[in-house]
């Protein structure tokens, strides 16, 4: 990176451009997306590659999700489970499970983390992101 040029500064705050700004923020996700393969990198040496990448997501999963699809269903279905299978797993009704993979009932916290544990996920992984 070429040097940035401090146009003002004052005990609490720091002016540079927005040419230098930009350069700063693109450096900074270059440099998280350098710590994120390197942490991929450990992750899979520590557990096996193929145990870490079952839990990676293909493409159109991705987008599934980025779609507003349930998390839910999306990791039911890359694990090869009904929702019958799961809901017993975990120990929670079918109807249930289907009223949460719908969005009809958000889920509790205490059956969102069994059916996670049943996935083999974080209870994060199934939780939707507000749009």
């Amino acid at each position: 990176m070429n040097g940035v040029k401090i146009l003002s500064e004052t005990e609490d705050t720091v002016t540079v451009s927005r040419g230098d700004w930009m350069q700063l923020l693109s450096e900074l996700e270059d440099a998280q997306d350098r710590a994120a393969v390197v942490a991929r990198r450990r992750r899979e040496a520590a557990m096996g590659k193929a145990a870490a990448r079952r839990n990676y997501l293909t493409a159109r999963e991705a987008e599934r999700l980025l779609e507003g699809e349930s998390p839910l269903k999306v990791w039911r279905e890359k694990r090869g489970q009904s929702q019958r299978k799961l809901a017993t797993a975990a120990g929670v009704s079918a109807g249930y499970l289907a009223d949460i993979e719908t969005g009809r009932k958000p889920g509790s916290t205490s059956t969102l983390a069994r059916l996670a544990r049943a996935l083999q996920v974080q209870i994060d992984d199934l939780i939707m992101s507000p749009r």
